[in-house]
């Protein structure tokens, strides 16, 4: 890793000594011709062409060696544990890579060092190989692209062309990103399901899960259950209780900011609004569990209300003070954008400060503040922190927001804590109510893109 590091830093500095030749000289060309492109893009052009074919070489060597390596090093391994269980052959390769790093317990085997040994000098030989040929790859770059300087010379031209290839490559890995992370999800899904019936699962009203042969503590001998609709009905419920606090506040906040305030007062309320999303979500729930619950227990006792320890009523108010500035702050940023000319024509009609706010500025930046409310929406649903401290993490069908109840992500969370049996229902269970979630989500973002499109085409 070491050595990596030291081969990018030597080719920036490569790249960076190239860029200033070459502005140079494209200045002194600059003198007596016209040229094609600003200096600026002969600098960049030469670069580049110093930087991304070494950094390109770098990748590929660092990552295809130890692919090879890993190849190559099973003609090693004892025929008797070589069986072909991908298990085992990970248990060997681990022997291996623990005596490459010194990591070695006790005497190895004989054939550990052998294989060790040879590891160490295929890493050797390409270490050697990569400190030779990055340096000079980026070196040659530089040199046939500072001798293609000329008065005609398109560097422009070029730049823009890898510049588009490098956002049009982020856009790519962003994509596959997103196809593999709902692949992975699927695919585990589909084992689940063939464990546990579909229909089980997603109109069930018992969720009860165990490892296979164990009983979950508190089960007293029950049978595992999988049914999903005691966490998405806590999810939803914690979720409009924080709604019910983050929108009106939120957009209100974002009404008086950008129609009332005066500049003073937004140059301080804002920041200071803004500040609620920097907050860790531990903090908010230490704040939920050990403020808000107990006085809402003790409420709630004042009036004759059973209220549980951990419950919805509190995460979800918690919550809501959250997720306030992703709603203020975009909808402040979308009602400031509305065009003054109609506030003005409005205003010139007769209408009120408030009757131009309320009929005019908020219906046209309503596509703006359903997004932000949509962004709330998505970030109460994924929060788990405030869940697991305020509103527990007991399965309860429960629609009131004073028992304790629990969200999916909080039972995806408990479910892969701790070692794991990838075969089991239970594991398998977390990635069937992410695939749920994920097309919630999805279809809530489908409604929220349709509403934006109605009321965008109405107003451009």
């Amino acid at each position: 890793m070491s050595l990596i590091l030291n081969l990018l830093l030597i080719i920036f500095a490569i790249s960076l000594v190239f860029f200033f030749i070459a502005k140079a000289n494209a200045n002194n060309l600059k003198v007596n011709y016209s040229l094609h492109s600003l200096p600026i893009y002969h600098a960049s052009c030469c670069a580049l062409a110093s930087l991304l074919p070494a950094i390109i070489l770098l990748f590929v060597v660092s990552v295809g060696d130890q692919i090879f390596f890993k190849i190559w090093i099973r003609d090693f391994y004892p025929i008797e544990l070589n069986n072909g269980n991908k298990f085992d052959e990970s248990l060997l390769l681990i022997k291996v890579l623990n005596f490459v790093q010194g990591n070695q317990f006790g005497d190895p085997e004989a054939w550990v060092i052998s294989a060790g040994t040879q590891w160490k000098e295929w890493a050797n030989r390409s270490d050697f190989f990569l400190s030779v040929s990055v340096p000079a790859l980026s070196i040659l770059g530089g040199l046939v692209t500072l001798k293609s300087i000329k008065a005609d010379y398109k560097a422009r031209n070029k730049v823009e062309t890898v510049l588009l290839w490098i956002l049009g490559l982020s856009s790519t890995v962003a994509i596959i990103t997103t196809i593999g992370i709902v692949l992975s999800v699927l695919f585990e899904s589909i084992r689940f399901f063939k464990l546990i019936p579909i229909d089980e699962f997603l109109f069930g009203l018992t969720w009860n899960p165990q490892f296979e042969g164990a009983e979950r503590a508190g089960s007293e001998g029950s049978p595992a259950k999988y049914g999903m609709v005691p966490m998405f009905v806590g999810t939803f419920l914690i979720s409009f209780v924080a709604l019910s606090v983050a929108v009106p506040v939120g957009l209100l906040s974002a009404i008086y900011l950008a129609e009332y305030a005066s500049i003073r007062t937004r140059s301080f309320l804002k920041p200071l609004l803004e500040i609620l999303a920097g907050v860790p979500t531990v903090v908010y729930g230490f704040f939920a569990a050990l403020t808000i619950a107990p006085l809402i227990r003790n409420v709630g006792e004042v009036f004759g209300f059973t209220v549980a320890s951990e419950s919805a009523l509190a995460a979800g108010l918690v919550m809501g003070v959250m997720i306030i500035p992703f709603i203020s702050s975009l909808s402040d940023d979308v009602i400031n954008a509305v065009p003054q000319s109609l506030r003005d024509a409005s205003l010139g009609l007769g209408a009120t400060k408030s009757e131009t706010t309320m009929r005019v500025v908020i219906p046209a930046a309503f596509p703006g503040i359903v997004a932000s409310i949509i962004l709330a929406v998505s970030r109460a649903i994924g929060e788990t922190m405030i869940v697991v401290m305020a509103a527990g993490l007991a399965a309860n069908l429960s629609f009131n927001p004073l028992d304790a109840v629990t969200t999916v992500t909080a039972q995806i969370v408990t479910i892969l804590v701790g070692d794991q049996e990838f075969e089991s229902a239970k594991t398998l269970s977390a990635f069937a109510l992410a695939l749920v979630l994920i097309v919630v989500t999805l279809f809530l973002n489908f409604i929220a893109l349709q509403v934006v499109k109605k009321y965008r085409e109405q107003y451009e």
